[in-house]
């Protein structure tokens, strides 16, 4: 994690709240009523960063943790974590040993990962804790249904041996952030009939999960033993249909700011950034901003992505460039060093990562994942 000198002011900062971390575990915590809530902290906490993140979310009552890969789950043993965590995107000759030392429990998808996890098992000389994934419709990972009988009974075998406890049986949606579509219902009925096989086994599960951000915040009959919250635990909506992130007690968490390097008066005509795609169209002011795509900045942001420069939203001028932009100021005035807010909550008018996202037609967790780790992160409400 980059930090700047302390005796020196960041050329660019992310700003994350670690209070509002936790005030956003505590509203899905409501939300999930009497699921258990796991709060996914994969990709550095969607960029937030994922120690401090996932400390803030144990504070916050988060009984699990989620990774996509080993690798943070075990850095996550390495910073001290204690509690419950799962690993779910693996491959072939992945560190299930290690996972299965530092207590993590692993995903498992298909015949091949259980013969590597049961052998891993005996090379630690511990039973591995697994949780079997079922694909119900959204078509990444997760084993098929035709094959899922097959899997179900490969493990209860394993289990019967020792080697492993099955302790989750998991699934995803495909667009639960769509509310109404038709998948939705078609894929909790894949997944109980895949509860039904397990049952029928005998395999009995610690926890049986479905629902990511989105179905935790509008689809409680998918609740059922643990909720996954992604991106939501960093306060942003997982989807523009479902509302702002203010509908459902979630604050976002990070504010993006730079203290402008340059502050120059120029005349009409005059050429900005590479390509002259802008000109200024009369006498103006121009601000650059120290912060690009190597930042994070998108660099389809050029020409549209919102900033907040001496109290108004401007918008870049021209292409954003590998580290700086530049935005129009027109008859107003800034001192160099002046704050520019990219965004934030947007309690001071500051534009959001929503804002971002439609501006350059993505979606929220691209904004903030994308962060570079060039950035300091500056951490408030340790």
């Amino acid at each position: 994690m980059n930090t700047a000198p302390p005796h020196l002011p960041p050329r660019v900062r992310a700003v994350v709240d670690l209070d509002a971390v936790r005030a956003n575990v505590h509203a899905l915590r409501a939300r999930a009523a009497v699921a258990e809530l796991m709060a996914v902290v994969k990709s550095d906490a969607y960029g937030h960063g994922m120690v401090p993140c996932a400390r803030a979310a144990r504070e916050a009552g988060a009984s699990w943790l989620g990774t996509a890969t080993p690798e943070e789950a075990l850095a996550l043993r390495a910073a001290g974590d204690t509690g419950r965590v799962l690993a779910w995107l693996w491959t072939p000759g992945g560190p299930w040993k290690q996972a299965i030392e530092a207590d993590v429990d692993v995903s498992a998808s298909g015949l091949w990962a259980l013969r590597e996890i049961v052998a891993a098992a005996a090379e630690a000389g511990r039973g591995a804790r697994v949780q079997l994934k079922v694909d119900t419709g959204l078509g990444r990972n997760g084993c098929q249904p035709a094959d899922w009988r097959e899997l179900v009974d490969a493990a209860r075998a394993a289990e019967s041996t020792g080697a492993l406890r099955v302790t989750g049986i998991w699934s995803h949606f495909a667009c639960a952030d769509e509310p109404g579509h038709p998948s939705i219902e078609a894929q909790l009925a894949v997944y109980r009939d895949a509860l039904a096989v397990a049952e029928a086994a005998g395999l009995r599960p610690e926890v049986r999960h479905m629902a990511n951000s989105a179905a935790a915040l509008t689809l409680p009959q998918s609740h059922f033993d643990l909720v996954r919250a992604g991106v939501s635990v960093y306060g942003l909506s997982p989807s523009p249909e479902l509302g702002v992130p203010a509908d459902f007690g979630l604050r976002p968490a990070m504010t993006l700011s730079a203290g402008l390097a340059s502050v120059k008066r120029v005349p009409g005509g005059h050429g900005v950034s590479y390509g002259h795609h802008y000109t200024t169209p009369g006498e103006t002011t121009l601000a650059l901003v120290p912060a690009g795509y190597a930042d994070g900045v998108p660099r389809h942001g050029s020409g549209c992505g919102p900033v907040l420069v001496a109290g108004k939203w401007r918008t870049v001028a021209g292409r954003v460039a590998m580290d700086q932009f530049v935005v129009d100021l027109g008859g107003d005035t800034a001192e160099v060093g002046d704050e520019a807010v990219l965004f934030g909550p947007g309690d001071r008018g500051e534009p959001t990562a929503e804002d971002w996202a439609r501006a350059i037609g993505t979606i929220g967790y691209e904004i903030v994942t994308r962060i570079g780790p060039r950035v300091p992160r500056v951490y408030v409400g340790v």
